[in-house]
Formats: C-alpha cells, structure tokens, sequence
C-alpha cells in the first residue's frame, strides 16, 4: 500500500480514516504459526478487543485462527462472524456468574481467573469444562497499565493460592481442561516469558485432565525504524522444543495456545488525519489536525509511540513539529517530531495503528467516530461507515421538561409564600 493509495483513501473516505492492509495482517499470521511449526497442535486465538471490526474477524477466520474474548459482546460477535462457539475462548476479568453462565450457554471455552468465581461456578456447573487464568506474579510489558502477570495485578489467580484452587476442584468435582496466563504486553526478554512457562508447567503437572495450555500473549511489535521486537523466531524454537518435552512428560499431546491481538495487526492499520492548521509560537512549530484523543488515545493513555509521515510531502525538508488534536484539553500525538515539512491540508500517517485504537475511540466533545477502511487484494474497502449526527442523538431519550418546569413554579411559588409569611 502506497502513499498514494493512502491519500486516495483519505480523499474517498475522508479524514480522520482508519486503513487496515491485510497483507499485512496475513503475513504476521504466517510468521507466527511459522515459528512454532514443530508444535503438532497450535492454536491461535486471536485477541478481539485489539480490533473487533467483523470484516477482520472474518479475515482471520480464512487463515485458520480462534479467538480470543472478554466480555459476552466480542463473544456474540465472533459468532456472527462465522466462527464455532468451540473456537473462542473466554477470558473476563470482574465480570458477573450470570454474564459467565451466559457465554457457556453459548458452548465456549470458559477461563476463569479468580476463586470466587470459580467456586461458584463449579458448584452449579461441574460438567461444564473450564480453563484456569493462573498469575505467575512474572512482571513484563512496556507500561504498568499493560503488565498483567506481576504480584499486584488483579489478573488471575494467584500461584500461592493453588493449595485452595486444587481444594476447589476437588470439591466440586469440576473438570479443568485447560491452564493459562497472560505476563503482559510488549514482551521484551523472551527469557523472562520462557521462566514463566515453567511455572505455568508446574502448575500444570496439576491437573490431570488437560488439552491445552494457553500462553497469553504479548509480543511486542516495533514502533520506529531500527525499533526492538519480540524474537518470535527464537521464543518460537525455544518453548517448542520445552512445550514437547513437558508433553512427553505429561503423558499426553497437548494444545499450544496464544492470544496474539497487537502482534497480528498493530502494524497492519493506519490512521489518517488532516493537518487544519500550523502554528507557530514562540517555541514550537504546533501541527494541528482534525483529530484528537477520541480518535486514538494510545499516546496520551499509555504514552505509546506512533511514527508520525507526511503523506503529502514524503520527500520535503525535514522540520521539528510538535502534532497535536483539535480536543479542548491536552491531545499531544508527538513532541519535536522530525517529519517532512508540513503545510496545512497535508494529510499525516500514524503508522502502528491497527491495535487498541478504533476500539478505544469515544465520542467526546461531540465528534464522529472515523470511519475503517480495508485494503485487500490492491483495493480499498468500506468496512465501517463514519459516523453522522443522527448516531449521536440514536440512543437519547429527551426527557420532558414541562413536568421539569411546573414542579419548579410550585417550588418557585411555595418559597414566596414562605417568605411572604415570614
């Protein structure tokens, strides 16, 4: 995909856009699957709440993967995208029994991560099969709102409470299938996620009715040229070989799960805006577009870095501008960022858009969500519209404010009357 395939995009679809190559998408699914290929029984599932569009969802059902859900919405929408109920998995944090009798209902492959919950559940359902979320207190991931494996998360069940876990099933007789965890995302030092596993492994020795041990995910993509990744290649050979010798151990061929979200699209998507205005002050160069933290709020939330292009002037003279939106607090996308000199119109590209960016968006101060666009085999695809004035008001109901006004003139009237006396 071309500049100029980008900016006939915006130029069709107008800005802000989201664009999505699935090329992109397609290959990173390859690598991965690639990397663990000596593994007999893989399982991908990919990470819903990263990008939950149902055109993309069904894109990767044509390459063979799962899913990966968190709430009984992306459950319903995997469905409607075609996939089997046996094919999602079901990973909440904090929800309600009732949410998760739900989803089973549905036939879906249930993971629960605390105790209570699980009690509960295995009380009433013991027939029923379900995964166990298991906290190896293995703290990774680039920021603290995305490290979910350390002693303080409030992710999974805790690896010193498996005396009560194994009491629990004990008790209530309830079959557990499957053992998982999750450290966190942007894995850095495989070495670190390799020391997880065996912990994961131990627990696992515990139950004797296993079919798969699910990994998580987390595999860090980079951001900028020259910018370091997840070695899928090397994590690939490693946990292969280790995952086969723990199945010999165990007695049993195993599944070798993962929730790959970021690692599948992040680097697939694009989001396009238009530059409304260029201001200079005393000592910044201001690019202002016509988009803001509604639109894609990773830089302000997690301060992730997204490569910011000039589209329009790939070949100008570099300047320092600091890009910001059109939100009536702080919106800052990039600081003194070095891109091709920009003029206003020009439309930029935040590359490494693909993952937690349209799901993210809101419509504060009143603006439409963008609209999504997917380029598939050499064309651009309409996958979600933009929003319009009509989809703000959708969900109101105006109250009535004649009963509003006549409780007000009795108050109004009562009061003088009190004073009048007074």
């Amino acid at each position: 995909m071309t500049h100029n395939d980008l900016l006939n995009i915006a130029g069709e679809y107008g800005s802000p856009v989201y664009v999505y190559d699935a090329d992109k998408i397609i290959s990173q699914y390859n690598r991965l699957t690639g990397a663990f290929s000596n593994v007999s029984n893989l399982r991908l599932n990919y990470a819903v709440k990263a990008l939950s569009n149902i055109s993309i969802l069904k894109l990767l059902k044509t390459l063979g993967s799962c899913l990966d859900t968190v709430s009984i919405q992306e459950v319903k929408l995997g469905i409607i995208a075609g996939f089997e109920p046996h094919r999602i998995i079901y990973t909440p944090n904090g929800v309600s029994l009732e949410e998760i009798e739900e989803v089973a209902k549905l036939g879906v492959q249930i993971n629960i991560d605390n105790l209570s919950i699980l009690e509960q559940f295995g009380s009433k359902h013991p027939s029923i099969p379900v995964c166990i979320r298991i906290n190896p207190h293995v703290m990774a991931g680039g920021n603290s709102n995305i490290s979910v494996g350390h002693i303080d998360s409030k992710f999974g069940i805790s690896i010193h409470q498996i005396p009560h876990l194994l009491r629990i099933v004990d008790n209530t007789k309830m079959r557990v299938n499957g053992i998982h965890m999750h450290t966190g995302s942007d894995i850095l030092d495989i070495e670190v996620f390799l020391y997880a596993a065996e912990i994961l492994f131990d627990t696992a020795k515990q139950f004797k009715d296993l079919e798969f041990v699910d990994f998580g995910s987390g595999f860090k993509v980079p951001y900028k040229p020259g910018d370091i990744e997840t070695n899928i290649e090397e994590l690939g050979e490693k946990l292969s070989a280790r995952f086969n010798e723990f199945c010999t151990d165990y007695g049993k061929e195993l599944t070798l799960a993962f929730e790959p979200g970021k690692f599948l699209v992040s680097e697939a998507g694009s989001f396009l805006a238009k530059v409304n205005v260029v201001k200079q002050t005393t000592s910044t160069v201001f690019a202002g577009i016509d988009s803001g933290f509604n639109h894609l709020i990773r830089p302000m939330f997690y301060n992730s870095y997204h490569q910011i292009e000039n589209i329009s002037n790939p070949e100008g003279r570099e300047r320092f501008y600091s890009v910001v939106g059109y939100i009536c607090e702080t919106d800052t996308f990039g600081n003194n960022r070095r891109i091709a000199e920009i003029n206003e119109g020009d439309i930029l590209r935040f590359k490494n858009s693909g993952a937690y960016c349209f799901t993210m968006t809101s419509n504060y101060n009143s603006r439409y969500r963008p609209a999504e666009v997917l380029w598939y085999n050499g064309k651009a695809q309409l996958i979600r519209k933009r929003e319009t004035f009509d989809d703000l008001l959708r969900n109101q109901v105006e109250a009535d404010l004649e009963v509003f006004s006549e409780v007000a003139k009795t108050d109004k009237k009562k009061r003088n009357i009190e004073v009048a006396t007074t």
